[in-house]
């Protein structure tokens, strides 16, 4: 993994501490940049740690046009500008760089890069090479134990629809495909799927940034896992790809469309 190296001209010193209390969600905090043109960042409430504090700041502030594309901004710029070590800053940009959203320059820090469709399409492939056959073997070889707690995970999806819950809705989202795949005995392949999904996250807002309904997510799933109950394999699948297809011409629409910063 790719370490990022700070410019040795720039001397050490003190930084703030890391957020209010040990361990605790993130707070959100604005910062700006010296002087009356500089970046404005906040880090976002309820993150569960710095580093993805950092991430998810970093990324609202490409989005917003606050950090530049193709400009080169250093760990130690990035600390002051939100008030937290060099550490968090480091973990959250490797984060952000194998997204796809920054690339590391060695001996200098970061250069932001513009989100491309392409990122996602080969994030989608990747996903369409992995779940939609898991689907079908934990629609067939998955124990009634297995199945009642993937029935579960989808009623915890509905519960978070009825709430209009969206904070816990995806994370039941996560939880399902987590389970599928994990019901096929593909481990790995749950590993690699929980990575993918981040760096999608990174790449932007859900789905829902572009008018999909919570409620309209829940119904891709609901003939996946009915399937997967009925033990009908070939639907499972099928049921899958189309889910997954869909999801994937949304972000490729979304991230074409989204506002890419200035020079």
């Amino acid at each position: 993994m790719p370490q990022l190296s700070l410019p040795p001209e720039v001397p050490s010193r003190a930084v703030p501490p890391e957020g209010p209390g040990s361990g605790g969600p993130v707070q959100g905090v604005p910062s700006e940049g010296p002087g009356s043109g500089g970046p404005r960042l906040s880090l976002p409430a309820g993150a569960p740690s710095l580093a993805d504090a950092v991430a998810k700041a970093v990324r609202d502030g490409v989005a917003a046009g606050q950090l530049v594309p193709d400009r080169t901004y250093s760990v130690y710029q990035l600390a002051d500008l939100l008030g937290v070590s060099r550490s968090p800053v480091r973990e959250g940009m490797l984060r952000l760089a194998e997204a796809g959203l920054v690339e590391i320059r060695r001996n200098r820090g970061f250069r932001v890069l513009r989100p491309r469709a392409h990122d996602v399409e080969e994030i989608v492939e990747i996903r369409l090479a992995l779940e939609p056959a898991a689907a079908a073997k934990a629609a067939l070889s998955g124990t009634d134990e297995e199945h009642a707690t993937v029935r579960e995970a989808l009623a915890a999806m509905a519960s978070a629809v009825a709430r209009g819950d969206e904070a816990a809705f995806w994370p039941a989202d996560r939880a399902l495909h987590d389970l599928l795949l994990r019901t096929a005995g593909n481990n790995r392949s749950a590993a690699i799927v929980a990575q993918l999904r981040s760096a999608t996250a990174l790449l932007g807002p859900p789905t829902t940034a572009s008018g999909r309904t919570l409620a309209e997510i829940h119904a891709e799933h609901e003939p996946v896992v009915m399937a997967v109950l009925r033990r009908d394999g070939p639907a499972a699948e099928a049921a899958m790809r189309a889910h997954l297809e869909s999801t994937g011409r949304l972000l490729v629409a979304r991230i074409g469309n989204e506002p890419q910063g200035v020079r």
